[in-house]
């Protein structure tokens, strides 16, 4: 008996705290649309000079603004927190968005990242006050830009350059979720990190299905 039950807590246990554990990830089976249309990126200018647009791509975007410098603690939570765990995801991208006149502060952040990590993925665009202001309030979303055009919340946009998020749910006490604090360690573990998981799990299904249909049609 004593076997018995040694073997039933090697085997049931790992598979109860998965379960349990699995649990953790909010239910959504897909990460709901919360505004469609975001604007586009074709009248920025980028760091490297190449085209860098949100259809087609998984982002996380960004408002820096003139004091980059300032905002360097975020970048580097939202860094170690969401991107460099998924980083290895082609399609995805995080997008910094700040005014003309910021360039040098641009690659010195970038020059502290690439310590730690591979930097490809971090994108940086510039241009004048009314389009970064003008590509924030595509969002719809509650936050708002300081005198600085920064902001702490970072925001999910999906390849067809829809804001995701999360709906608000009155039973679980929780509120519509637009952007992502990255001041805030806790909101980059507690939600942020299960929101990107979501999200790419949505398209790498999705490239799993088109491969397979593809399959079944030749």
């Amino acid at each position: 008996m004593k076997k018995f039950l040694v073997l039933g807590i090697l085997f049931v246990l790992p598979l109860v705290a998965y379960l349990f554990f699995a649990s953790g990830v909010h239910n959504f089976a897909k990460l709901p649309v919360l505004h469609t249309s975001v604007g586009t990126l074709s009248e920025f200018e980028s760091l490297t000079s190449e085209a860098i647009e949100f259809e087609n791509k998984i982002s996380v975007l960004g408002f820096l603004g003139t004091a980059i410098a300032e905002k360097e603690g975020n970048a580097f939570n939202l860094n170690q927190k969401v991107y460099t765990k998924n980083k290895g995801f082609r399609d995805f991208q995080f997008v910094m968005v700040v005014p003309y006149g910021t360039k040098e502060q641009a690659q010195v952040l970038l020059d502290k990242l690439a310590v730690i990590t591979d930097v490809s993925g971090w994108k940086f665009l510039f241009g004048t006050p009314e389009q970064v202001k003008a590509l924030f309030d595509s969002l719809n979303t509650p936050y708002y830009l300081d005198s600085k055009l920064a902001t702490d919340y970072v925001f999910i946009i999906d390849k067809q350059a829809n804001l995701r998020g999360r709906e608000e749910n009155i039973e679980k006490k929780e509120k519509k979720v637009y952007g992502y604090d990255t001041s805030s360690v806790a909101d980059l573990n507690n939600v942020m990190v299960d929101d990107v998981k979501v999200i790419l799990a949505e398209y790498r299904l999705a490239l799993k299905k088109y491969k397979a249909d593809r399959a079944e049609n030749k």
